[in-house]
């Protein structure tokens, strides 16, 4: 049996979602694609993950990860994990919304309020 030293570590579903969400942003907001982001994570460490694709419109842009579970047997080791972002005119708030495959928090605990969206 391997230890826990002999695992290849793999990144998160949230850490996935947050590389493309930065990628998707550099491309809207600046114009700059970028193969990799660069990300924080909660313990202070930060990790650079690949991106798979990406796209840009007028007002949108979109980037996908495509989530490497390393040794874990994770059920979403594989899968596309894209986020879209697009400018609308609403004063000074940003909006997060849920699209296909993404749950709601539905019971108090995370540091996101109930009802919002969330990958974890």
């Amino acid at each position: 049996m391997a230890s826990t030293s002999d695992l290849r570590e793999g990144f998160t579903t949230g850490s996935c979602a947050s590389a493309a969400a930065k990628a998707a942003a550099l491309l809207l907001v600046e114009g700059r694609e970028v193969g990799a982001a660069a990300i924080g994570l909660p313990g202070g460490d930060r990790v650079t993950i690949a991106i798979a694709a990406r796209g840009r419109e007028q007002q949108s842009a979109w980037a996908s990860v495509v989530k490497d579970a390393g040794d874990d047997p994770d059920v979403t080791d594989g899968a596309v994990v894209r986020v879209d972002l697009s400018f609308q005119v609403s004063g000074d708030v940003i909006r997060f919304a849920a699209g296909e495959g993404v749950g709601t928090v539905t019971k108090p605990g995370l540091q996101i309020p109930v009802g919002e969206p969330a990958i974890n």
